[in-house]
Order: structure tokens, then sequence, then C-alpha cells
């Protein structure tokens, strides 16, 4: 019998600490976590104390500490090792970032206080938006949207907005079946009716297709370029002319742009709109809801319509806020936007400057390729086109003996790894999404290609080692269809302690 616990060629172990119970299952009545003296005064009321919460946990200080110390060696982020989630970019966020975010001034900086007293940070954002613009080609800009998601939506409002100007408001939009996943939603939320747009057998956009269906009705492409696939639109400018000739415009979804930045700018061929994600391509922090950033830049045509407030300059080069924009569509966040993540992304793009942002993306468009490389024996390749920052597999190879993508994905963690994206792209039946990034060297890569050589090597001898796994984890396989239709988010007390 193979040991389950540590498969050859592993990285990952059993953890010193397999079980941690809760903080509420811990708790002794009448423990606390701190001391104070005495007190010479009278005692005051609190008038504010919290009812709603029975049997809050009662502990020590040191209990916590150990609790949330013990918790914390249980993650795994990009500061432990390599990321893979394709078309997620999960990079390494450089420490330079957070401590230029926590400089006095910044920090503490209260987005109520006056303009007046704002001149840096609105100095930053407007440093921040001539960088991006640069970088993208495009003509105007806005840090508003929270999210890149949001940035979909208010870019896909600036749309609407910009056609009903026109007189030539239109009912559909066109997204391709290799799109970025959020893009059906947006559209259909912005009140479109969203139409497929097949791929072609090189994973791209089906110039015939998009002829025959571009017509009076559609509003606008959403293309998310390089694709979900992992692969360049070589036909970018056809597509972007065929939209412009229709009267549409063309969204770009920059999900993608750390396989162009300083080497491909999205204004240069034909693109109206588009967002970027900053917790993606400029190094800001990713997940978790939060925090985020989706700057929306346009072409000229658009810019009337931008969210308010819209950053502006006095005729003495000092920056200001615009609220007078009687055409935009309004706010689509409170306040400005995300400021703690405009300065994280500012240090990184001043930091790497235009040589180190250049070789940022040409390190993760050759890692990708070396990961394809070394891996295109052993996993299938659905798309043969040549690929960027991240690539796709099928696991069809794999399947045959029984063993899927999850199956796969799961046995990674029995090698120390975090799995990759699991059966998307859509259009790749049983689809492994893996984007290593520009932050693995080239060690890493090699054991990560190691691990999942190994995985296919074990699917084809012991499938069921696969299929079982993880073998190494506190918690094995969820009833993960159960847990989504029954979710249970919150923790009750037996029914000794609540009688």
């Amino acid at each position: 019998m193979p040991d389950l616990s540590q498969p050859a060629g592993s990285r990952a172990a059993r953890h010193q600490v397999q079980n941690e119970d809760l903080l509420f299952e811990i708790s002794s009545p009448g423990k606390c976590g701190y001391q104070l003296p005495a007190l010479d005064v009278p005692a005051a009321e609190l008038a504010h104390t919290r009812q709603e919460i029975q049997y809050f946990p009662e502990l020590s200080e040191l209990e916590v500490i150990r609790h949330f110390t013990r918790l914390s060696t249980w993650n795994y982020g990009v500061d432990t090792g390599i990321y893979p989630l394709g078309s997620c970019t999960m990079k390494y966020n450089a420490r330079i970032n957070e401590l230029v975010t926590r400089l006095d001034g910044l920090g503490d900086g209260h987005p109520l206080q006056s303009e007046a007293l704002s001149q840096g940070a609105l100095r930053i954002m407007q440093l921040l938006s001539q960088y991006l613009l640069e970088i993208t080609g495009m003509d105007a800009i806005t840090l508003q949207p929270a999210a890149g998601a949001q940035g979909e939506l208010t870019g896909i409002l600036l749309v609407r907005a910009a056609l009903a100007a026109r007189g030539d408001a239109r009912r559909k939009v066109l997204i391709p079946d290799s799109a970025h996943g959020t893009n059906p939603a947006t559209a259909a939320i912005a009140g479109y009716q969203v139409e497929n747009l097949k791929s072609n057998p090189g994973g791209t956009v089906d110039m015939s297709s998009l002829e025959r269906q571009m017509t009076g009705d559609v509003a606008a492409l959403m293309l998310t370029n390089p694709n979900t696939l992992g692969i360049f639109e070589e036909d970018i400018h056809r597509i972007a002319d065929l939209v412009h000739q229709r009267g549409g415009m063309l969204y770009m979804d920059g999900a993608n742009m750390n396989a162009l930045v300083g080497r491909s700018r999205p204004g240069d061929f034909g693109v109206d709109v588009m967002h970027l994600n900053l917790h993606k391509t400029f190094s800001t922090p990713h997940g978790g809801g939060g925090p985020g950033a989706g700057p929306v830049a346009v072409q000229r045509e658009l810019s009337p319509f931008l969210p308010i407030p819209v950053l502006a300059t006095r005729p003495d080069g000092s920056p200001r806020l615009d609220f007078d924009r009687p055409r935009s569509i309004g706010r689509v966040r409170a306040f400005y936007g995300n400021f703690g993540m405009f300065t994280r992304a500012l240090a990184y793009i001043m930091a790497n400057g235009c040589d180190g942002l250049l070789q940022t993306t040409e390190d993760a468009v050759l890692n990708a390729n070396y990961l394809r490389k070394k891996l295109e024996d052993v996993f299938a390749l659905p798309y043969p086109t040549p690929s960027m920052h991240e690539v796709v597999f099928s696991d069809s190879l794999q399947a045959a003996r029984g063993v899927h993508t999850g199956d796969i994905a799961k046995r990674l963690i029995d090698y120390g790894f975090h799995p990759y994206t699991v059966s998307f792209p859509l259009v790749v039946r049983g689809a492994l999404m893996i984007e290593p990034t520009e932050s693995a060297n080239l060690a890493e890569l090699d054991q990560f290609i190691g691990a999942m050589r190994a995985i296919a090597q074990e699917a084809q001898a012991t499938p069921e080692l696969v299929t079982s796994a993880p073998h190494t984890t506190k918690i094995r396989r969820l009833d993960e269809v159960a847990a989504a239709r029954n979710p249970v988010l919150r923790w009750q007390p037996p029914p000794c302690a609540s009688s």
C-alpha cells in the first residue's frame, strides 16, 4: 500500500496539529483575555454592549493567540507557494506596496476630509490614472469601481449611455464562449440580452459567426483578450473594425492584462472600453470578497459618461474632483474607490518601471509555456494554438480511467500545492486551467510539474488513489452539492447549553 500521507516527490507532510476546535467549543465561563487595575473611580454603566450573541466565547489571551496562530499555519496563499489558479493571476503582493500604503497621511486619510487637505491623495490617484492610461492606450479613466465585475458593469453602462446619446439604443451583447465567466451576468444586469458567440477550432473568435451575428441589435462585443484559454485573439483588429462598422462597441475584459503590459495596448487595437483588475495585474491583494479595484478606461467618446466624481486638473496643475458632469452615469461606488489599492498599485508600477513591467509580462508568458511544454505529453491539450500567460489542459486522458479534473486537483493538495482552476472554461470539457504567473521560479515550477506528472502516472496505475484524494488534509472530501443546497453558516450551541 503506498504511503498516502506523503507521496514520493511531495513537499507536503502531515501537519503537527490535525484538530482545532471552535472558540465556542473551548470556551469556559469566567475566562478573560485581559487584566486591568482596580478602578479608583465609580464604575460606569456600559450603554452599548452587544446582547444579540448568546454564549459568546470566553477565553484566555494565550488560548486566543494559539488558536489563531495554529489556524494561520493551515493557510495556503501567495506567500506560501505557487498559486496556479488560471485566469485569477494570483501573484506575489510585494511588501513595499504594504509599507507605502501605511505611511502617515495615506493609511489614515479620511474620505470626508476636504479636497484642500487631500491633495496628496488626489495626486496619487492622478498619477496612477496617467500610468494606467499609458499602459492601456486609452483616453480617460475612472478608478471608482471596487472590483473587476463592478468594472464590467460600469463599462457596459457606459456603452449603453453612449449609444443612447447617439440615438441608437440596442438590445443585445455578444459574448464569446471563451470569455470571462462574469461577462454574461454583467450584460444581463445592465438590461441586455446575451447572445453566445462560438469559438473556432483554434480557440479564438470565429469571424464568420461574428460577421453573421453582429447585427444592428448588438450594442457591444464583450471580449476577454487573451481569452480564458490563454490564447491571444490574433484577429483583434478585424474584430474591432467589424464591430465598429456595424455601429457597436468593443468591450475588453482586462482580467488577463498580465500577459500584455508593456507589450501591447488595447487602445491601439480598437478597444472602446475596458476594465483592469488591480489585484490581478498590479499586485494588490486578491480574494476574500475584497479589497478590490477595477478601474475602467475608455476612449474619448465615452468619457462624458464616466462616474462622478471625475479627477480633473486646475489651471495651476493641482488635482480636483469634478462633480459637474450632467451626462454621467452617476456613482458606482461610495467616495472614490478603494484608495488603499491605488497606493499599492502605484507602488508596484513605480518600483518596476517600464523595463520591469515588460519583464514581468515576459516572465509570466514564459512560465506558462514552460509548464505547457513539460506537461503536454501527459495531459491532453485541446487547443494547439500558442499559449500566453496560462494554459488549459483537459482530463480526457485520465477520464478513461475514471479520474477527472477535480480528482487531480484534490490529489495535488497531497503534494503540497494549491489546486489549479477546475472545470473552467466551460468550452473545454474537464478543463485544468493553470496560470503560474511570473512569481514562480524555475525550481518551484519543476516541483509543480513533477507533482502533476506523478499524478498523471497514478491516474493510470492506481486511479483509486487519485479519486479518493486528498489523503493528508484534516477534512477529506466534502459533499459539495449538499453544502451548496443546505449551507450551515453559523455555529449553534448544543441543546444543553441553550436550556
